[in-house]
């Protein structure tokens, strides 16, 4: 990240969405904060739901001069006019990602809290690397990226990094010196005002500047 510059925020919708209104929560978010990027990150396995979610979450941000990537489902960001993938098998698949959709459609990859896998990825032509969680947390294996993995990987790789998973905003607030972007989903849509409660963590972002 350049000096001076500020993480930008990037936002991972909900794994299971009521469309309506979680389209109209989606439209007052993007409104209140500036916002790089959506990602659409359904745990469903029906193809015409994430389809609908698709279709209608992309009216919502391309309104908004905002891109959507999907989450894994590399097939559908063509069919539904998307601007990318998520990977989520760390370098794996990031090869053939580029290969099917070609340099200017984004492509990212979550690694963990490994850095191997993020220089992996990055040598394959992710546009960016995702790790996390952030802090420690009984999910998953327990692993979790510290400070350390973004300290040096904002000082020594080019690639844009994203910070992860259990962000609070003392998280932020500490990590935005070291990351060029905060991926917030669960942290903000469970809040009664989801728009106020990620505005609570910009401010946190901007105090650390």
């Amino acid at each position: 990240m350049a000096e001076n510059e500020q993480p930008q925020i990037y936002l991972i919708t909900p794994q299971q969405v009521e469309l309506s209104s979680f389209s109209s929560s989606l439209s007052r978010v993007l409104d209140t904060v500036d916002v790089a990027c959506v990602r659409l990150s359904l745990s469903s396995g029906d193809e015409d739901a994430v389809q609908r979610a698709g279709d209608c979450l992309r009216e919502v941000a391309h309104a908004r001069d905002v891109p959507l990537v999907i989450e894994r489902h590399l097939r559908l960001v063509e069919r539904l006019g998307l601007d990318g993938v998520h990977l989520t098998d760390a370098a794996r698949s990031v090869r053939a990602a580029r290969k099917a959709l070609g340099p200017d459609a984004i492509v990212g990859a979550f690694c963990a809290a490994s850095r191997h896998d993020g220089i992996t990825a990055g040598e394959a032509g992710a546009d960016y690397v995702a790790f996390g969680p952030c802090a420690p947390s009984a999910l998953g294996d327990g692993r979790f990226a510290d400070r350390d993995l973004f300290a040096w990987w904002s000082e020594m790789i080019e690639v844009p990094v994203v910070a992860e998973g259990a962000l609070s905003a003392a998280t932020v607030a500490d990590l935005a010196p070291v990351t060029d972007f905060f991926a917030i989903g669960y942290e903000i849509w469970a809040a009664d005002d989801p728009a106020a409660a990620l505005a609570v963590l910009v401010a946190a972002i901007r105090g650390a500047g």
